[in-house]
């Protein structure tokens, strides 16, 4: 049987077929469903993208329902257990886990380029104290592209790739010194001897002097992590990529624009 929808319009009494991939359709299919030849066409009306789907993935497979989550064919349980968030995150860019070489040298890479310009410590310094953590998170985020005008060379793959780094570096920079600005606490400086989930997390907890003692602890000695520190580590792992959500799909029509 063909993997196709039949569509009769009963305004007109004539019949459309549609082709079916991925248990989908494609809304331009419905364009040649007209009255009038000079008509526009049918639309779909989808508000709040509700049931669109806006590109196809090889990287995440999520389903709410079923409570299942998956990076590259991984489920989300075992990378929680056996991989840290930079192993998840070169999984999910390069499509395979990374031998001990690879993640020596990507490590290495990110660690590069934890560290925050000066000003973006001034930048949120101009927020109240009570401003959303995710409004802060957002306008730093946006503020480095003035930091790297070199992000906008799209096109080069090289230039992608180092914007992709710098990003994985600095976020969870970011976040500490957002957590930080809300409790009025001074920013703490990333550690590169640190793994950067451990990194993130002694620089948002550092006020706790025990936990932070902890953290060093199982970064110096490899020893067993704490409930309280793996459950916060296995959150990073399991946020690496949020999937095809509404904001992601907003961001790919924007860039499909090429404005700047």
């Amino acid at each position: 049987m063909a993997d196709t929808l039949t569509i009769t319009d009963n305004r007109t009494g004539k019949k459309y077929e549609i082709p079916i991939q991925d248990n989908t359709i494609r809304a331009m299919d419905l364009r040649q469903i007209k009255v009038n030849p000079e008509d526009f066409g049918m639309l779909t009306y989808d508000p709040a993208f509700m049931n669109t789907a806006a590109c196809r993935s090889r990287i995440t497979f999520i389903d709410g329902d079923r409570g299942i989550l998956m990076y590259r064919g991984y489920p989300i349980e075992q990378l929680a257990e056996h991989s840290d968030y930079l192993e998840t995150a070169y999984l999910i860019l390069f499509g395979e886990l990374p031998t001990t070489g690879q993640m020596d040298q990507w490590t290495q890479q990110i660690t590069r380029h934890t560290m925050l310009h000066e000003n973006i410590k001034k930048f949120l310094e101009g927020f109240r104290y009570d401003a959303h953590p995710m409004g802060m998170f957002l306008s730093a985020v946006g503020a480095l592209s003035t930091f790297y005008p070199d992000a906008r060379n799209i096109f080069d793959p090289a230039s992608r790739g180092l914007q992709t780094i710098r990003l994985i570096a600095k976020v969870p920079s970011i976040a500490a010194y957002v957590f930080r600005h809300t409790i009025g606490r001074p920013y703490v400086l990333p550690d590169n001897e640190l793994r950067p989930a451990l990194d993130a997390l002694l620089q948002q907890m550092v006020i706790v002097a025990r936990m932070a003692a902890i953290i060093r602890h199982v970064a110096a000695t490899d020893g067993p992590i704490p409930d309280q520190v793996r459950m916060t580590l296995q959150e990073f792992a399991t946020q690496a990529d949020g999937s095809v959500r509404r904001s992601l799909a907003l961001a790919e029509a924007e860039a499909a624009k090429r404005a700047e």
